[in-house]
């Protein structure tokens, strides 16, 4: 979705409760189907900044897109932040398995304070949708500011449109399910903001974040994934899990038609499931936006 509102509870402060073994595989997955976009977005972002150092993952997560940094800039070293380190565990392994491993770290802690924990200034700060776990946003933006070099560049990846999977009549149920979906998730990403620590209501105006924090906005982009009908048998199971999550945490909230429409959708047995039906796609467009510190 637009947020990538993870409802499964990637980038949570509380990790107690999460099964990551299950968690690390979904988002893995989502991060690897994505990579057409992630590629298009670090191309562009390379003509910003052309030679850093120093690049810094802010919630990297398992670390797909880490090592496609890795990739993208062959002269820098890597570091992968995140405060789970059964992902960082993977993220390290995948660095091996691709050959980066001699320029790649991690570093397992909460942002942004573990930032405080870096040996030197940062030449490219990327933070893929985690900046909106932190309460204070504003405060997170100043955060990542500081750790940055003279000529460093901040990456956000925050906001875009929701993604996309089925027409918005599908045969089965009343049309619109997808953007019924929408609303419930933009009401539990309310939640979820309200609810963090030292929470603060902002207006989401990015570039002007980063302005106040001292950084002169460089651009903004977005970016598209665009896998048609009929999809790959990749996405078809990414798009299942995706909507199996939701059917699960929207079970109190899901109108009872919406509850029997997803049950069918998900069953690999129903002609009309999202495992067999030929009009299953993946649209998403996520919006990149670059601010670099000229002081």
């Amino acid at each position: 979705m637009a947020h990538d509102h993870e409802t499964h509870g990637h980038h949570h402060h509380d990790h107690t409760d999460i099964d990551w073994s299950r968690m690390a595989e979904h988002l893995e997955t989502q991060a690897e189907l994505f990579t057409p976009l992630y590629e298009r977005a670090l191309a562009w972002l390379g003509h910003k900044q052309t030679e850093p150092g120093l690049i810094v993952d802010a919630g990297s997560g398992p670390g797909v897109l880490s090592c496609l940094l890795a990739d993208a800039f062959p002269g820098a070293r890597v570091v992968a932040v995140d405060g789970a380190e059964p992902l960082l565990e993977r993220a390290k392994a995948r660095a091996e398995r691709l050959g980066v491993a001699d320029r790649f770290g991690t570093l397992a802690g909460e942002l942004p304070g573990i930032l405080d924990d870096l040996d030197y200034p940062v030449d490219l700060l990327w933070a893929s949708r985690s900046l909106h776990h932190l309460g204070d946003q504003r405060a997170g933006i100043a955060a990542f500011a500081a750790r940055l070099a003279r000529g460093g560049t901040l990456a956000l990846m925050e906001g875009g449109l929701p993604a996309r999977f089925l027409p918005r009549d599908i045969g089965i149920g009343r049309p619109g399910l997808q953007a019924r979906l929408d609303a419930l998730e933009e009401e539990w990403f309310a939640g979820m903001r309200a609810g963090l620590a030292d929470s603060v209501s902002e207006v989401e105006d990015w570039p002007a974040l980063m302005a106040s924090a001292g950084l002169r906005h460089t651009g903004t982009r977005s970016f598209m994934l665009d896998l048609p009908a009929p999809t790959t048998d990749r996405a078809r199971a990414y798009i299942a899990a995706s909507l199996g999550r939701l059917r699960e945490v929207f079970e109190e909230q899901l109108e009872p038609g919406d509850r029997e429409t997803l049950d069918r959708l998900l069953d690999p047995e129903d002609a009309a499931s999202v495992h067999r039906r030929a009009d299953v796609f993946l649209l998403a467009a996520h919006t990149v936006h670059t601010a670099v510190r000229t002081g």
